[in-house]
C-alpha cells in the first residue's frame, strides 16, 4: 500500500473518531426577559457569546472533516468509498445542525431582549 492509499484509509478509518474529535458545545441556558435583571441580561449575552464562539470553533473542525473527505472521495483513491461518503454526510449534516443552533439562540436572545425591554421601559 503507498502512502497515499494509506492517508486516505488513515482518513476513512479514522473519519468518525476523528468527529468525535470535534466538540459540539451546549447551547446556553437563557434569562427570561420579561422577568430577567440586567445583570442577567448581560450575564445572557455573555453566555451567547461564548456559545457562538465554540460553536464557530466545533464549525471550523467539522468543516475540516468534511473538506477532507471530500477531497478523498474525489481523488478516488478511497479503498472505502461507502464509508467515506457516509463520513462526509455526517459531518455536514453535523455542520448544518450546528449552523441552526446557533440561529435558533440568537434568534431566541433577540426575543428575551425585546420581552426585557418591554418590562422595562426605562
Amino acid at each position: 500500500m503507498n502512502v497515499v492509499n494509506y492517508l486516505l484509509a488513515a482518513v476513512a478509518l479514522s473519519s468518525s473518531v476523528a468527529m468525535a474529535e470535534c466538540v459540539q458545545p451546549e447551547a446556553p441556558s437563557l434569562p427570561d426577559g420579561a422577568s430577567a435583571t440586567m445583570d442577567e441580561m448581560i450575564a445572557g449575552q455573555q453566555a451567547v457569546k461564548t456559545f457562538q464562539a465554540a460553536n464557530l470553533e466545533y464549525m471550523g473542525c467539522l468543516e475540516g472533516e468534511f473538506t477532507a473527505a471530500k477531497t478523498a472521495i474525489e481523488g478516488g483513491k478511497a479503498e472505502d468509498p461507502k464509508a467515506l461518503q457516509a463520513a462526509y454526510e455526517q459531518s455536514v449534516d453535523a455542520y448544518n445542525e450546528a449552523v441552526s443552533t446557533e440561529e435558533e439562540v440568537a434568534g431566541q436572545f433577540n426575543t428575551e431582549i425585546r420581552e426585557f425591554r418591554a418590562a422595562n421601559p426605562s
